[in-house]
């Protein structure tokens, strides 16, 4: 037996996985193909959107709980203090329209703090918005942005310091329970461990049985940047990381944290920007004209302050499920094999809080209540 614990993937949440395990077994390697937190892995973009407020199932309000926390915490190990840096969080559509209605509704199941801006006060607060006449916004004081590849290389450094391995440029091949464990293969190299946790984003497919590859797809995320006409009025200290949703358009984004370019891009499934990509090696980079017009177009109207002109863009391989919710979890009760994949592009918030749920259900420390939702049996047939 080589270890206790495998992680394959050192990405988002795999980075997360391993030093939550580091901190539980001195058994603990870590597969990464490439380098941790490389450019082309869903790590890439430089921000994530954290929030507090989401627009999802309930169940999800405990782990983003934890990841706060764990966050701080990873700050507080590795002495990184700008992991996550708050600048508050805006959503923004339509009054009494259904986007709005939603945020509320969960913010009266889950407890989160937030206050409801109307039209008048989002304008006077925040004026970088060009606003639509029946517009108002649900501001959520804990939002921030998440610097996501010093967030891996923290986790990474952490995991290391408190012994774990880690195998760069180490590309798995395969995977196979035996009787005695799980046999890992990477080229004419093989290992054995007692427990592996495949976390490896949008090359997960490869290694997951056939009934999880019908219900999962790679995706292609495009990321866009813009030039602030005045970076100051778009800094983090000004300028809230957002969500906007309307029936014909959306767009997300983040301040500008160094000083000149604004993240802000199309929501994929609603622009019609996000696509299957059936090789994560070959996810197109370039952005199509009809990306570039989107976008474009967007900007120009939610946005006087912006350069209406793609800076900078990029494009991104993700796992999606059918259900687009991710799989965390045994792929049976019998099996040595935990899932961590599966996250649909909206992971990375949540990474921390899902590393510790992986790291501690697979070394056996603690089995999660009330996440049936993602458990991957869910798609069992038979």
């Amino acid at each position: 037996m080589d270890a206790q614990l495998a992680v394959i993937g050192l990405g988002s949440i795999g980075s997360m996985a391993l030093w939550q395990a580091s901190r539980l077994s001195g058994s603990v390697v870590g597969f990464e193909a490439a380098t941790p937190a490389h450019g082309r892995s869903a790590v890439g973009g430089d921000t994530r959107l954290f929030r507090m407020i989401y627009l999802g199932r309930p169940e999800y309000y405990p782990i983003i709980e934890r990841s706060r926390g764990l966050w701080a915490e990873l700050e507080a190990e590795t002495g990184q203090q700008d992991i996550l840096t708050p600048t508050g969080g805006l959503s923004i559509g339509t009054a009494n329209g259904s986007y709005i209605n939603s945020l509320l509704e969960a913010t009266r199941i889950t407890g989160a703090e937030h206050y409801l801006l109307s039209r008048e006060e989002l304008a006077e607060r925040y004026p970088q918005h060009n606003l639509r006449p029946d517009d108002c916004a649900v501001y959520d004081p804990h939002g921030g942005v998440l610097r996501t590849d010093r967030a891996v290389s923290a986790a990474v450094a952490a995991a290391q310091a408190n012994g774990a391995i880690v195998l760069r440029n180490t590309p798995v091949d395969g995977i196979t329970e035996t009787d005695h464990g799980v046999v890992v293969t990477s080229g004419d190299r093989t290992w054995t461990f007692e427990k592996v946790i495949v976390a490896s984003g949008g090359w997960s497919r490869r290694l997951v049985p056939d009934h999880l590859k019908a219900v999962t797809e790679t995706h292609r995320i495009v990321l866009t940047w813009f030039i602030a006409q005045d970076g100051t009025q778009f800094s983090p200290e000004n300028f809230p990381a957002f969500s906007r949703w309307y029936e014909d358009r959306s767009m997300y984004g983040a301040p500008a944290v160094d000083g000149v370019t604004v993240k802000a891009s199309v929501d994929g499934p609603v622009a019609g920007c996000a696509r299957a990509t059936p090789d994560p090696d070959a996810v197109p980079r370039e952005l199509t004209r009809e990306e570039v017009e989107k976008v474009t177009d967007i900007v120009t109207e939610f946005f006087p302050g912006l350069i209406p002109t793609i800076a900078r863009s990029d494009a991104f391989p993700d796992l999606f499920t059918v259900d687009r919710h991710p799989l965390v979890g045994w792929l049976d009760e019998n099996s040595r094999i935990y899932c961590a994949t599966g996250f649909s592009g909206k992971g990375f918030k949540m990474a921390t809080g899902y590393g510790h749920i992986a790291a501690h259900e697979a070394l056996g420390k603690q089995t999660m209540e009330g996440l049936d939702f993602v458990r991957p049996d869910r798609f069992k047939t038979g």
